[in-house]
């Protein structure tokens, strides 16, 4: 799975969404409130660290499992440090590349989400950087 668009973030509006206080039940029906708690700002609700924060989109199918589909726009953070788990945004040989960070018996990898794609290990002859840490996926229902 590629990068397919990079974007930074700038915050230009305030716009609120209302916040319910009743949670939605993904079971069985539940009576539900009739008033908001608060007004949501989803740019104070999804990004921690707004200078150190991008978006971009997505392509291919080597993230499938981890929910990341072809066109889903991720925000990364490049103030978090990425942790073994992590799914990570990286700079691999000069292209960018998604996939989850991993460390096995000290040995460090990229590995995809999809049985079809073979882990990365990373050696000392490649070039690679981790540009920052996956927070939110955004995927259209």
């Amino acid at each position: 799975m590629h990068v397919k668009e990079l974007w930074g973030f700038c915050r230009r509006t305030g716009l609120k969404i209302p916040l319910f206080t009743a949670r939605i039940s993904a079971g069985f029906p539940s009576p539900a409130d009739d008033f908001i708690d608060k007004a949501l700002d989803l740019n104070e609700f999804l990004i921690e660290h707004p200078s150190a924060t991008f978006f971009v989109r997505v392509e291919g199918t080597s993230m499938i499992d981890a929910g990341i589909h072809p066109g889903d726009v991720l925000i990364v953070d490049r103030a978090r440090e990425p942790a073994p788990g992590s799914i990570v945004i990286a700079v691999l040989d000069g292209g960018f590349t998604v996939k989850r960070f991993q460390v096995k018996n000290g040995r460090s990898f990229l590995a995809a989400e999809n049985a079809d794609f073979a882990p990365i290990e990373l050696s000392g002859d490649m070039i690679v950087e981790v540009w920052g840490v996956v927070t939110y996926v955004i995927h259209k229902a």
